[in-house]
């Protein structure tokens, strides 16, 4: 089993989306989870997120905001992030966990261009765990070019909110694609 660990800010739009979309798509080898660097915690998944995961089929629920903390970043074995600027708080927390801590874009730049090492029965995990010890040779081959951000919809208009759920639904299946590829 990996542990698979998606951060943003509030934990309540972003990340949990991720989370629970992730969750849905891979397969049992990998278990997802998320947090935020200023979590509102104990809250559901914002409402305007959870009905759009709803119309794709994703139960919002049960779901509860979570702080981050260095325990979770150090229990998982990958750690996602929506924007550099919460890449950095990780690695603040723990510093040791540089080579596995990736923004979400980046990561599904990396697994796309990772070359299959592992078996496709070998499932998502094993797949995962190739891109991740790859991913220094493979970043240097797409030429260091940065990462986006994922935008953060919180408190913002409707238009914003479908914005980066769509984006973060592509990301999803592009990183599902990726592995299975």
């Amino acid at each position: 089993m990996l542990d698979l660990l998606v951060v943003c800010t509030g934990n309540i739009c972003r990340s949990p989306a991720a989370h629970l979309m992730l969750a849905a798509a891979l397969d049992g080898t990998v278990a997802v989870s998320s947090a935020g660097t200023r979590a509102v915690v104990g809250a559901p998944v914002a409402e305007p997120v959870a009905r759009r995961l709803s119309d794709v089929g994703v139960a919002p629920v049960p779901f509860a905001a979570r702080a981050l903390t260095r325990s979770l970043v150090d229990e998982s074995d990958v750690v996602v992030t929506m924007t550099a600027t919460h890449r950095a708080a990780v690695l603040e927390l723990a510093p040791g966990a540089l080579r596995r801590t990736f923004l979400l874009t980046e990561l599904v730049a990396l697994a796309e261009h990772t070359p299959a090492q592992s078996p496709r029965e070998a499932g998502d995990a094993a797949r995962l765990r190739a891109v991740v010890a790859s991913a220094g040779r493979t970043r240097a081959a797409l030429g260091g070019a940065r990462a986006a951000d994922v935008e953060d919809p919180y408190g913002r208009p409707e238009d914003v909110h479908s914005r980066v759920f769509a984006h973060v639904r592509e990301q999803v299946a592009g990183l599902t694609a990726a592995l299975r590829g």
